[in-house]
């Protein structure tokens, strides 16, 4: 099974890009950090409690949508210029975070549009890679932790961006859920069927910015 043909019969019409909650009609938007906990002290160092709060908030997420065995896809979309590629970093996605480096050569990857609105959005694309693969074969947790830290000098970080950040996608085909962290603000879950997240949603309730299911 491919990205493609698993998101067209499951997700259809859904864009692998951020704000997937806005896109489709069964979802949770969590936020992160805290109310009162914020990224910077007043003498502006990077207050350091913040950030391990949203690394313990993402991974209880995490935790309680995937199980080791589940089967998932690992998407990242890496937005960069069409012809200067000076600035473009080696992607580092997938060969820090996997245990079994010899999925390396499993990697499909797509280009597509740039899909924001920016001037001379014609110049830019988007290239859109996957990795079918278990949660056990990733270090997850400091895969999470790259995800969230994309406004901040922290590591670990994701490379290979030369106008975006990249974002990264846990497509959970066993579940038929998708999990996203835009970054240390927030993170997204949409489903096919509001049972497989309502316990998310019951349980951790207070980080819930908002919800909706059919």
């Amino acid at each position: 099974m491919n990205l493609m043909g698993y998101m067209e019969e499951r997700f259809p019409r859904l864009e692998l890009i951020p704000s997937i909650y806005n896109q489709w009609s069964i979802g949770i938007h969590f936020y992160l950090g805290g109310g009162d906990i914020y990224q910077l002290k007043e003498n502006e160092e990077l207050n350091l409690k913040r950030f391990r709060f949203v690394y313990e908030q993402i991974s209880t997420i995490f935790n309680q949508l995937f199980e080791q065995n589940d089967d998932i896809f690992l998407v990242t979309n890496m937005y960069k210029h069409k012809t200067n590629d000076k600035f473009i970093k080696k992607l580092k996605v997938y060969q820090p975070f996997l245990k079994c480096k010899n999925y390396l050569n499993q990697i499909q990857v797509k280009t597509y549009s740039y899909p924001f609105e920016i001037d001379e959005a014609e110049e830019y694309e988007m290239q859109q890679f996957s990795l079918l693969c278990k949660p056990r074969d990733l270090h997850v947790t400091e895969l999470l932790k790259a995800a969230s830290n994309e406004d901040f000098p922290l590591k670990p970080r994701f490379g290979g961006y030369s106008i975006d950040y990249p974002d990264v996608f846990f497509v959970n085909i066993t579940k038929d859920i998708i999990f996203f962290i835009y970054d240390d603000r927030g993170c997204e879950v949409i489903a096919l069927d509001f049972k497989r997240i309502r316990p998310l949603y019951e349980k951790y309730h207070n980080w819930v910015e908002e919800y909706k299911y059919i």
